[in-house]
């Protein structure tokens, strides 16, 4: 029997996987607790930013080309490149940790052969050697990463399940237009100007009080 794709990326990309994206922020609960993000409003701005400007991007053009990574040699540099971007400590706990236990069930689960990579780069490889569509896997995965900031924006600022759910929707065709975009550029195309996100990822680490890991 052969699975529709979809679904299989529809698993790997559910909160049922156990990566552990429910225990990061992505430096978001720094930003609450400075009141920077504090409605609907604020972080539906701060997500825009993030997806079009930050790592959303950026993570699926590491996607995409650890997917059409020739060698192993290819895939570790992209790895190795993908740790450096890493404006903190926390944000490389979060992609390095989401990485190493998607590969590990992804490994177990199709019999893949799967080294720890961080979470962008490992999901391309398995999509790479499962054969799944790299357009739809650069959706889901986008997708999947606007979702779980959402999910804790609603714990955090916090939002109604409802409000909540409208600002996803709202920001879904922007997830399909970043990643449609992202797999065509290069490593050369990767930047980004959230900096105001990424000190706010550094600050998160002497928090006093906090929730995420991230």
């Amino acid at each position: 029997m052969t699975t529709d794709p979809i679904l299989t990326l529809a698993q790997w990309l559910s909160p049922a996987f156990p990566v552990g994206a429910f225990t990061y922020s992505h430096g978001l609960e720094a930003l609450v607790e400075a009141g920077t993000v504090h409605d609907a409003a604020s972080f539906s701005a701060w997500l825009i930013d993030t997806l079009q400007h930050g790592a959303g991007q950026n993570d699926v053009i590491l996607l995409a080309h650890a997917y059409n990574a020739g060698t192993v040699e290819a895939l570790t540099k992209i790895d190795t490149f993908a740790r450096a971007l890493a404006p903190s400590a926390e944000r490389l706990l979060e992609t390095d940790q989401q990485g190493a236990a998607f590969a590990r069930t992804a490994a177990a689960i199709h019999d893949l052969d799967l080294s720890t990579l961080t979470y962008p780069v490992a999901v391309g490889r398995a999509a790479h050697l499962q054969t799944l569509p790299l357009p739809d896997t650069a959706r889901l995965f986008l997708h999947a990463f606007a979702a779980n900031l959402t999910s804790a924006a609603t714990r955090l600022v916090p939002l109604g399940q409802t409000e909540a759910q409208a600002t996803l929707t709202a920001v879904t065709p922007l997830c399909q237009d970043v990643a449609d975009q992202a797999v065509t550029l290069s490593l050369d195309d990767i930047a980004a100007s959230t900096f105001a996100s990424d000190i706010a990822s550094m600050r998160h680490e002497t928090q006093y009080s906090r929730l995420f890991r991230s």
